[in-house]
């Protein structure tokens, strides 16, 4: 419903940008259908907020995405900055991720639920752990957010890194 291109395609380009491809973006619309949800985050949204909203619940919405990007982390910090896992390499500090030694651009999501599995190679994470750790609680998603999330990720880095453990959730190779 903009002019000249609609979210999704301003939401890919920022993706494929250098440099801005980190930026947390939130969909603010009218459409609240399943499909356009969906397509919002597999373009690579952080949030997707249906109207009408209450103005104290948007600017609420809002702030929790502006506080994960100064608190995220799932490790304390103290650990290596850096997680080898065989051509894989994953830099938090970075925020950055190689394959055989190519950049693989991630949207945010996609970036914190593979630092968050990673975090903890062999450990299953449930898909409520996830949930919870990567979206704030306020955050509406569908029911298969995270499924999509994953499958985005193995295209990008290969399916050998994430495993599903049946009924139970994920977890990174060890």
């Amino acid at each position: 419903m903009m002019p000249g291109m609609d979210g999704i395609e301003v939401c890919e380009k920022i993706r494929s940008q250098r440099g801005i491809e980190n930026s947390i973006i939130a969909f603010l619309t009218a459409r609240g259908e399943d499909y356009s949800q969906i397509a919002g985050f597999e373009a690579g949204a952080d949030d997707y907020i249906t109207k009408p909203i209450k103005p104290k619940v948007l600017i609420s919405r809002i702030n929790a995405l502006l506080r994960r990007i100064s608190s995220f982390e799932y490790s304390g910090g103290s650990e290596n900055p850096v997680i080898r896992k065989g051509d894989l390499i994953i830099d938090r500090e970075k925020y950055l991720v190689l394959k055989n030694d190519e950049e693989i651009i991630l949207p945010k999501k996609e970036f914190e639920m593979l630092l968050l599995l990673s975090s903890k190679p062999g450990k299953v994470f449930t898909r409520d752990d996830i949930f919870r750790m990567v979206w704030d609680e306020n955050v509406i998603v569908g029911d298969r957010t995270i499924d999509v999330h994953i499958r985005k990720l193995r295209e990008k880095i290969g399916d050998e890194y994430i495993k599903t453990i049946k009924g139970v959730g994920y977890k990174f190779a060890d």
